[in-house]
């Protein structure tokens, strides 16, 4: 399960920024997870619950945002959805795609004390 490592990362970037930024507690941390990217949110829900106890984000709340998959599309020179990778492009059909949205886990908000 690559979710628990993905929030131990999470937790790492939490305290690294607590140092830099001067915060002692994290209240809320809104991730967004996009669309394409393989972390499952449910399992990344549970994780994070166990690696964040006894930590500066003990008790935090997680807020997930699905992000939807983009993709630049060479044939048409334009930007697209995607819905999964590896699949055509809407427009024409076109497999030349490149991925430019949907396929990361970033922390987009926190709440700190």
């Amino acid at each position: 399960m690559h979710e628990m490592s993905l929030c131990e990362g999470v937790l790492r970037i939490l305290e690294e920024q607590a140092e830099v930024q001067g915060y002692s507690q994290v209240r809320r941390v809104t991730l967004e997870i996009g669309m394409l990217s393989t972390a499952v949110p449910e399992s990344i829900e549970l994780c994070f619950g166990a690696v964040i106890r006894g930590t500066l984000a003990d008790g935090a709340t997680l807020e997930m945002v699905r992000t939807p998959g983009e993709a630049w599309c060479k044939k048409c020179a334009a930007s697209v959805p995607v819905k999964e990778r590896y699949s055509p492009c809407p427009r024409c059909g076109g497999f030349e795609l490149n991925l430019t949205a949907g396929d990361g886990l970033r922390i987009k908000e926190l709440e700190v004390d």
